[in-house]
């Protein structure tokens, strides 16, 4: 198997793979720090998305550069702050 050329693919690959590893968190009864991990994925997506050069954006690039980086900044902030904001719910 082959990785893609270009670094926005090759963090895309690794974005999918934090995605996957927080459902599984979510999937076994760890829904905070799964949450949180995609999150956190999607943030450091917005940011790769920033500093990486158009040529080399791959399939991380979906639309504008400003569109992407606001998207995935937006959900990935809402998905961290989501988990914060729910209480502990008893039982």
């Amino acid at each position: 198997m082959r990785l893609p050329r270009s670094r926005g693919s090759q963090f895309y690959l690794l974005q999918l793979l934090v995605v996957a590893i927080g459902l599984v968190l979510v999937a076994v009864g760890q829904w905070r720090p799964g949450v949180v991990a995609m999150g956190l994925a999607f943030v450091a997506g917005a940011l790769v998305r920033f500093v990486v050069p158009i040529d080399h954006t791959g399939m991380l690039r979906v639309r504008g550069k400003a569109f992407d980086m606001v998207w995935m900044g937006t959900l990935g902030v809402a998905l961290i702050v989501l988990p914060i904001l729910i209480p502990n719910q008893p039982g």
